[in-house]
């Protein structure tokens, strides 16, 4: 599964760890994704969106199923 926000499209980012003797290597970072239930065209989907996204209202969370008894 991609690391990848399905509301805003925000993926990994590539850059270098910098030692103190200057080498680089590369590395990532990845953006903090959650799983999330959320309401889509009427109906309620798990997807994976950042906490940006969540924070913000861009995603409308599914309200909690009631209790079957």
């Amino acid at each position: 599964m991609a690391r990848i926000c399905s509301q805003c499209g925000k993926g990994p980012q590539t850059g270098h760890n910098v030692s103190h003797a200057n080498n680089r290597t590369n590395r990532r970072w990845y953006p903090n994704l959650q799983t999330v239930r959320v309401l889509r065209d009427g109906a309620v989907r798990r997807v994976r969106v950042c906490t940006q996204c969540i924070k913000s209202n861009r995603v409308v969370k599914a309200p909690k199923a009631a209790a079957a008894s």
